[in-house]
């Protein structure tokens, strides 16, 4: 394990990674440290506790639409990819079935 010491919004943390994943970990600090600061200029949320919470759901927000838009379901909404998939799931029962009588 390696230790980095990082800072984010101006207070200094140190932290622990693999061997080799140090620029992952540096990398994603920064995009942290961008979020959070943003927030924080903005004047709207006090406290860092809050910060934090809001560049959370702003970061989850964007992984989950990053998720939704370039995955193999491109624009589908969560109803309509479970739609997708019970459809898949019948398709595939009455593909198996006749090979299920031969055992």
């Amino acid at each position: 394990m390696t230790q980095l010491d990082v800072t984010i919004m101006g207070q200094a943390f140190r932290l622990a990674c693999k061997e080799g994943e140090e620029a992952a970990l540096k990398e994603a600090v920064a995009y942290l440290d961008e979020k959070m600061s943003a927030i924080r200029d903005t004047g709207k949320v006090k406290g860092n506790d809050r910060i934090a919470v809001m560049a959370a759901l702003s970061i989850a927000a964007e992984l989950l639409a990053t998720r939704m838009t370039d995955g193999p379901f491109g624009d589908m909404s969560i109803a309509e990819i479970r739609q997708k998939i019970s459809s898949m799931h019948s398709i595939l029962d009455e593909a198996l079935a006749p090979q299920e009588n031969l055992f």
